[in-house]
């Protein structure tokens, strides 16, 4: 008995903290339910070459611009395919600077772990960020104001595939990201790996095998920012 209860409440823990659909900290959008058929495409944790440049690639040969949200000591190791997103029409938004869980447990040590994200990224963007995405996609009550407090909008969104990182089948990878899009969602796609590069080969692939069977379903294409009718950057300092 004690052991179940103890399994219940790792459980209902890591739900409030990290399911996307957890909401009850405050705002933390994971899809915008309507009824047209579009879907927001979202990659974490790079730049990482050369998988974030295929994935780009890719997605500007079917006119579709994604949302790429970067850490940022990825930004300083491939500054030029920061650039080329940008400048291809794809949104940047900020994954915090090392993606390191161990900030978490010092709220002033994740402050600054956005804002130096922020200063990287803005450095090379020419403009500021307005989208976050925690690593994780962990929330808590101070974070989230802090994060509103900067200007910063929160974007959660559902994981392609739960076990992505460590999956070599790009076609699996696929057919969950495709079982679990509905009208509005935002998908969530990994072209690095906890800020610290590795082999995403098969991510690439699902990203095209994803596209292909939305397109056959009728779904379009947009960026969070479109989609959740927010700014992708901001005017604030």
């Amino acid at each position: 008995m004690i052991a179940a209860g103890v399994i219940a409440a790792i459980l209902v823990l890591g739900w409030l903290f990290i399911a996307p659909s957890a909401q009850v900290f405050g705002r933390y959008p994971y899809r915008r339910r309507q009824d047209e058929r579009v879907v927001a495409l979202t990659f974490d944790d790079g730049p990482n070459e050369p998988y974030t440049s295929e994935i780009a690639d890719f997605l500007d040969g079917q006119g579709i611009r994604g949302t790429f949200f970067q850490v940022g000591v990825c930004v300083e190791r491939h500054p030029a395919t920061t650039d080329r997103l940008l400048v291809a029409g794809h949104v940047v938004g900020n994954h915090s600077m090392t993606h390191r869980f161990s900030t978490y447990l010092n709220p002033g040590a994740f402050r600054r772990e956005i804002d130096e994200s922020q200063r990287v990224l803005r450095r090379h963007l020419g403009r500021t960020p307005a989208l976050v995405r925690t690593p994780w996609l962990w929330r808590q009550p101070a974070l989230l104001r802090m994060l509103r407090k900067r200007g910063l909008e929160p974007v959660s969104g559902v994981f392609g595939h739960p076990l992505e990182v460590f999956h070599r089948d790009g076609a699996a990878q696929a057919r969950r990201a495709v079982a679990r899009t509905r009208p509005g969602s935002i998908l969530i796609f990994h072209d690095g790996f906890d800020g610290k590069g590795g082999r995403r080969d098969q991510t690439v692939e699902a990203v095209r095998l994803t596209v292909q069977a939305l397109r056959e379903k009728g779904y379009r294409f947009v960026t969070v920012d479109e989609l959740l009718g927010v700014p992708a950057y901001s005017e604030r300092p």
